[in-house]
This record gives structure tokens, sequence and C-alpha cells, in this order.
């Protein structure tokens, strides 16, 4: 049995809030144990690192927020969803990771400037580090996994703030091992290293939200994937006008469709355009298709827009055929709007057959007058 969408959604929510409060459990106690044993340890290095983790930490609090509430159905003010809410709040994410490495940069260089501040640091320093490396890999193995499977950016956005972590102990272990050697600038040198990867991060984070909250297409690749489906569906001939935009981890697709036939039925169309939503739901994370069904390529066929709607086109016949006795009879008009011209199919009954001819003239004079009109096929039943 398919899965609802509003299920979908409960389950993604549950499993990315699982995976966040393992992280933030790992980053406080990381947090504190870092700040704590880099003020002992005498490691500006570590207490940047430190602070590096509180920010996960702070990451992990505003993605539970982001998930929960990006994770809501639909609704009459929202109808594609909250998924924004994630993107927005990642936004804000890389925005305060970026304040916080200039914060910690800064304070680096203003040591290094006034060396009388530097200072050495201790053993429990170093092995603070190492110990932070190993957690933080795998914290971010765990995390990374579970962003790639439920398709959430904002879990993969995370998992790369525990591999930044873990890269930022590594540059503070070299910083605290030089400076146990005998080299205190390297320690400051290592919080500076920290400090840009971090704001590298956030800048990342930040500008990859922000073309999503522009609406930029999904990677060529996807788009690929997604007109080839499209392409696979029966009684589909071409596919253009095709636009793609992310929200929140979903993809949202609008795509108009040139159907074989030009003179199928609506409900044919309707088929076609449903088979084709239901081909690219579930790929490449697509929740929501729109299908426009085009009897003509309107890219490069002459435009019907001009042309008249049914009851119009009938009002204008009137003056032709309404002292025409088979004109009470007709059973069936159909229309075709191709190329710029009406086509119209006319059905009467078959006791009509034997004046067939006569009823021809009445069409093909029609067809003289009214420029709009390009062919009228007739048949009987």
């Amino acid at each position: 049995m398919t899965e609802s969408p509003h299920a979908s959604a409960d389950r993604r929510y549950r499993e990315m809030r699982r995976v966040t409060v393992v992280g933030a459990l790992i980053n406080l106690l990381l947090a504190l144990g870092k700040i704590v044993l880099g003020v002992i340890g005498h490691s500006e290095a570590l207490v940047a690192d430190g602070v590096h983790s509180l920010a996960d930490l702070v990451s992990d609090a505003v993605v539970l927020f982001a998930a929960k509430h990006g994770s809501r159905a639909a609704d009459e003010d929202h109808p594609y969803g909250h998924g924004r809410i994630e993107t927005l709040v990642t936004v804000g994410l890389g925005i305060f990771l970026i304040a916080v490495a200039t914060v910690i940069g800064h304070d680096a260089v203003v040591r290094i400037l006034e060396p009388e501040r530097l200072t050495e640091p201790t053993a429990w320093a170093l092995a603070a580090a190492l110990f932070s490396i190993g957690i933080k890999e795998w914290l971010y193995h765990y995390t990374l996994r579970s962003g790639r499977r439920l398709n959430a950016n904002l879990l993969i956005a995370n998992a790369w703030h525990h591999r930044t972590d873990a890269i930022s102990s590594i540059i503070a272990l070299v910083g605290i091992a030089g400076a146990m050697l005998g080299a205190p600038m390297f320690d400051a040198l290592a919080a500076i290293g920290v400090s840009l990867m971090i704001a590298k991060v956030g800048w990342d984070i930040t500008w990859s939200s922000l073309r999503e909250l522009v609406d930029t297409a999904l990677d060529e690749t996807q788009v690929a994937r997604i007109r080839a489906a499209i392409l696979s569906v029966d009684g589909v001939q071409a596919a253009h006008s095709l636009r793609t935009r992310s929200m929140g981890g979903h993809a949202l697709v609008d795509v108009h469709i040139l159907v074989q036939d030009p003179r199928i039925s609506v409900s044919e169309g309707h088929q076609i355009g449903e088979a084709v939503r239901h081909k690219l739901l579930g790929l490449d994370g697509v929740t929501d298709v729109v299908v426009h069904i085009d009897q003509e390529d309107d890219e490069t066929t002459t435009p019907s827009s001009h042309l008249p709607l049914r009851a119009r086109l009938l009002e204008r016949l009137q003056p032709y055929w309404r002292d025409q006795a088979f004109h009470e009879h007709i059973k069936r008009i159909t229309l075709h709007y191709l190329a710029g011209k009406i086509e119209m199919e006319i059905t009467l009954p078959l006791a009509w057959l034997p004046q067939k001819q006569q009823i021809e003239n009445v069409l093909a004079h029609i067809i003289e007058q009214e420029a709009d009109i390009g062919r009228i096929a007739l048949s009987f039943e």
C-alpha cells in the first residue's frame, strides 16, 4: 500500500528528529568538554573548536525546529506545504556560522598582534582534540547517511557541520602540538584556520539555500532524468517549458507535453497527463507535478489563442444554417484548434445520409466565408 504524503512527511520528521537529537547530545558534551579543557589546558584553538561544537549544538536545535514546522502538511494558506521554513532557517544557520567564525578569527588575530596574550597548551588540550576528531567523524557519517536517505538538505548541511568540526579539531590538534613544541603562535594560527573553515561552510549553506529561495532549477542531471521519464510515457511526443525548483528537500515540476495525436479526447489527454504525473512522483524527490497538455507545439506552431470558443463560434454560424433543416438534428459538434484554425467534426443521424451532398455544400460555403475555420468533416451515425 502506498504511503500517503502526510504520513511520509511525518515519518521523515521523526527520523530527522532522532538523528538530530543524537547529534545534539554529543555536541553538548563535546562543546562543554573542549571549552573547559581548552581553558584548563591553555589552548585558544581548542576553545575555538569548542565554540564550533557549540555552534553545531545551536544548529541542531534549529534543525529540529525547521524539521518540525517544515514537515507540516499543506493548508489553505500554504498550498505547497511548509518546506520553505526549512530553507529559510538554513539561511539563518549559515549566517550564524559566519558570525561565529568572525568572532573567533578576530580574537585570534588580536592575540597574534599582542604576543604577551599567547599561551602554551597542555597535554589535556591535545587529548581532547584527538577524542573530538574521532567522535565528530563518526557523527558526520551517521548524519550524512540519514540526510541522503531522507533527501533532507538540512540534515546533509548539519552533517557537514560535524565534518568541519572534525577537521577543525585536526587543525586545533596541529596548532596545540606546534605550541607545545615551543611555537605558541601555532595555537592562534590554528584558531584562525578553524574560523575560516567555519565561515566557508556558513557561506556555502547560505548560498545554496538562497538559490532555493529564488526558485533555482534542479541540477542538469536531475532535469535530464525527469525529461527522460516524461518522454517514456505512452502517448507523449515531446516535452517543453519544463520548469523545476526545490523546496525544503522536495522537488516541484511544471511541464507542457505534446501528445502524439492532436485530435484525442479530453479524457485521454487527461489520462496521459496523469500517467506523466505518477511517473515523476518520487523521482529525485519530486512531490508536486503540474502537467499542461498541448495538442500542438505552441512554441513553434501558429497560436490559436485568438480563435473564438464554442458559444461564440456557433453564434457566428447561425446565419448560415438556421434555415437548414439538418441544423436542429445535429447530434454532436467536436472542435479542434490546430495551427491557428478551427477544425469541426459534425455528426448527424444516419437518416440524413441521402442529403449528404446538400449539407456539404452548406458547410463548404461556411469555410469560404469564415477565415477561422479550416476544415469541416461530416459523419453520420
